[in-house]
């Protein structure tokens, strides 16, 4: 019996999943189950699994469920005895500290849609959005070295997922203009097979 993903092409949070899972080797053990899950509309189909209603959701083969990327990653790190989250010193905070950092800023990115889409955005909040972005790849585009010097991890896999969703939401941001280290070491990431077959799409 497979593992069954709430999945879905567009979301961030499901391609940290899924470039995961290429990484160790998992993608043949998923059953993939297309799941649209909108803020406003609640998706019943979700909810019999994960009553928050939110994308990525993995049900095991013993239909106990788990909820949020992060712990899907870690579950599948551990089933597929893979190396993606470090256990201890300084490489364990590092990629830990990456995750929560790239988190935030796909958290941010999400809301500043959210408020674009509105039929009245506020200008405040847009503008308090990219305020928060631009310093988070700021901070990205120094600490660039040691991102090109770490093994993958969960860090670098999410900063990863986070680059590629502000291409595919904001390609008006222009953030390769000013951060050219960061681009060039995102470059190289994206030629990894597991960043490849997991490129943000429409359909």
């Amino acid at each position: 019996m497979a593992l069954t993903l709430h999945w879905s092409p567009k979301s961030p949070y499901v391609r940290k999943v899924m470039v995961v899972a290429h990484e160790l080797g998992l993608v043949g053990q998923l059953r993939l189950v297309r799941s649209v899950a909108a803020m406003l509309r609640p998706n019943p189909a979700i909810m019999a699994d994960n009553p928050l209603s939110k994308i990525p959701t993995l049900v095991r083969t013993d239909g106990s469920t788990l909820f949020d990327s992060v712990v899907i990653c870690e579950y599948l790190n551990d089933l597929g005895r893979g190396t993606l989250f470090p256990t201890a010193g300084e490489a364990r905070w590092q990629a830990l500290r990456w995750h929560a950092l790239a988190d935030g800023l796909l958290d941010t990115l999400i809301l500043w849609r959210n408020e674009r889409e509105r039929a009245s955005p506020l200008a405040e909040m847009m503008a308090a959005f990219e305020l928060k972005v631009r310093a988070t790849l700021r901070l990205l585009e120094a600490e660039s070295p040691a991102l090109a010097a770490s093994a993958l991890s969960i860090g670098t896999i999410t900063v990863g997922c986070a680059l590629g969703y502000a291409d595919y939401r904001f390609a008006k941001l222009d953030w390769r203009a000013s951060a050219p280290q960061l681009a060039a070491w995102f470059a190289r990431l994206s030629e990894r097979p597991s960043f490849r077959a997991t490129e943000v799409v429409e359909g």
